[in-house]
Parts: structure tokens; C-alpha cells; sequence
């Protein structure tokens, strides 16, 4: 038994993917990748004195954790802060949920620990008021 013929053309068109011209994804936002290379080198206080200058919401957030800076957003940023964030040397990790900044002490071996257990963590804000 034959199909109808608008049946068949109609599927057709469903599975047809959009041309690159069409897509509607948005640009990201350029990252100066020599600045970020150049902030990953930074230690822990002089990263956090430029978090404290340059931007205060993050500073608001940062938490030290041994020698390293995270930050934990409740949602996912906008592009415009995730690129922020790159440029000040973060990365993000995945495991833990967190943008990370290594401070200058970069290892090539992953914790299987939890470094707040290991070498203690506490808030900069907190810290910087008290």
C-alpha cells in the first residue's frame, strides 16, 4: 500500500538539518588569551587583590582553597562573565562545579580528595571584613 504523498514530503522536511547560514547560535565573546595566561600566573594574593579592584561581585564569591581561588555560581553565567572569568585566569572544572584559578601552582595530577578537607578553605570577603 502507497503512502499519501504529503505525508512523505512532509517528513521529508523534518529531517532535513538547517544550513550553517541558517544557524541561530550566538558568537561567544573573543577571550584575550594573553592576559589569561599572563593572570594564571598570579599568586593567591595578588589574584585576589585583583578580584577585589577589578571585580567585586566575583571577590564577593571567591573562596580560597589552599593556594587555589574558586568561585560557585548558583546558575550558569553569561558569556560576558564566563569570558571575564577566562581572562582572569579561571577554568572551569566540571567535577567539582567551580571555576578554578590555580594561582601560579599548577599540577598535572587531579585531586581524588577534596582539597576544602585537605588544606581547609575560607571566603576572602569574610576574611577582608573581619
Amino acid at each position: 500500500m502507497k503512502t499519501p504523498k504529503k505525508k512523505n514530503e512532509a517528513s521529508a522536511l523534518a529531517n532535513v538539518r538547517p544550513s550553517k547560514s541558517v544557524s541561530k547560535t550566538k558568537q561567544l565573546p573573543k577571550i584575550d588569551f594573553a592576559l589569561r595566561y599572563a593572570n594564571r600566573a598570579l599568586n593567591t594574593e595578588n589574584l585576589l587583590a585583583l578580584l577585589h579592584t577589578r571585580t567585586p561581585n566575583f571577590f564577593e564569591l571567591a573562596e580560597v582553597v589552599g593556594k587555589w581561588v574558586w568561585i560557585q555560581f548558583s546558575e550558569i553565567p553569561a558569556a560576558e562573565i564566563r569570558k571575564q572569568l577566562a581572562e582572569l585566569g579561571f577554568h572551569w572544572n566540571n567535577t567539582r562545579q567551580a571555576w578554578q584559578h590555580p594561582c601560579g601552582t599548577i599540577t598535572d595530577e587531579r585531586a581524588d580528595y577534596d582539597p576544602r578537607k585537605r588544606y581547609g578553605s575560607y571566603f576572602a570577603a569574610a576574611r577582608i571584613a573581619a
